[in-house]
């Protein structure tokens, strides 16, 4: 029998296969999507997930990053906070999903090209998609199907405005080896160096309009990319989602399936890769229950430095001071950088 049927071949979905086939797991992959796979993303690994990938046997081919720099978009102060256990990387989404898939490849995971439906489960067995394991990891993104079709997704705070990613990649070359981000009344820009010709920006929002108007927010960063046109613009959200369990019955969330925040911090795919140990591990000792409590430690820092961060930026008297702050207080933004890498 299948040991981890896993819906989903995402980072998240790839990196629990690796991890479960090097446990000694029987593990499929059921992802509808060729290879490879690309989504709105910051595109910035934290030095702690491109640590985690090399001992996954996964090198991914980008452009190094020391640190983070936070920028007012108009006035241009900068707040700048160094990684002390390494560098990040700058990669493509296509890069990193194709790096992933060829590890798992090499490890004899199977990829199948359906999709994961209806889900039924009993004491011993999961079945989907035609297929029976012992268990199901939902790796199906941020509007997971499977989570919503077990009725496991939270309801949202209504207070709170939905937040949009929207992604575009630039052909001009980095002016920094750091990741920027930049601060505006209503949005952040996120300025990822992915190769020596090449950047990514990424931004965040509550407002839903075009690419191109939000970036007149940002008069210093649109003066830098006004001599390239810019790739097609890639769009994700609402970006919160909240999930009630991380485990349910045989059936275990990872990744964005497992509930999300935010952005801000880009977090997500180290959460994402760290998570996927951690599941396997559980269920490979057969404590599957032990992984939310798991889930629950392992992403504490990201969930509380996020929720504040968000906070802040929906208070108008305090989100025009979060970059002067950083700048005033250079040892706690360093201190808060670090606290994620």
């Amino acid at each position: 029998m299948i040991d981890l049927l896993i819906a989903g071949g995402g980072p998240a979905g790839l990196a629990t296969a690796i991890h479960g086939a090097l446990a000694g797991l029987e593990v499929v992959v059921v992802e509808p999507r060729p290879t490879p796979i690309d989504k709105a993303c910051g595109e910035g690994l934290m030095p702690g997930g491109v640590r985690r990938l090399l001992d996954l046997g996964v090198p991914v081919a980008g452009q190094p990053f020391r640190g983070i720099r936070y920028v007012d978009g108009v006035s241009g102060l900068q707040a700048e906070g160094l990684f002390r256990t390494g560098p990040g990387l700058g990669t493509r989404r296509t890069v990193l999903q194709a790096a992933l898939a060829e590890r798992a490849a090499q490890l004899g995971v199977r990829v199948l090209h359906q999709r994961v439906d209806q889900v039924r489960q009993d004491v011993h067995r999961v079945s989907a998609a035609g297929l029976t394991a012992r268990y199901l990891v939902a790796a199906d993104g941020l509007h997971s199907p499977v989570r919503r079709g077990l009725g496991l997704t939270a309801p949202l705070t209504p207070r709170r405005p939905a937040r949009y990613g929207l992604r575009r990649h630039y052909a001009v070359a980095p002016w920094s080896d750091l990741v920027e981000v930049h601060w505006s009344a209503r949005c952040e820009a996120y300025v990822t160096p992915l190769a020596p010709d090449r950047i990514g920006v990424a931004l965040l929002t509550t407002d839903q309009a075009p690419f191109d108007v939000q970036l007149t927010g940002f008069p210093l960063l649109a003066a830098r990319l006004a001599a390239d046109a810019g790739t097609t613009v890639r769009g994700a959200g609402p970006l919160r989602q909240g999930a009630r369990v991380r485990v349910a019955g045989r059936v275990l969330f990872v990744g964005d399936a497992a509930g999300y925040v935010d952005a801000l911090t880009g977090e997500g795919l180290t959460l994402a890769v760290t998570a996927a140990a951690e599941l396997v591990r559980c269920v490979r000792a057969g404590r599957p229950q032990g992984y939310e409590q798991a889930w629950r430690d392992l992403s504490r820092n990201y969930r509380a430095l996020t929720t504040s961060l968000l906070w802040a930026r929906h208070q108008p008297r305090l989100a025009h001071r979060i970059v002067p702050a950083a700048a005033r207080l250079p040892r706690v933004f360093t201190r808060a950088v670090n606290l994620l890498a």
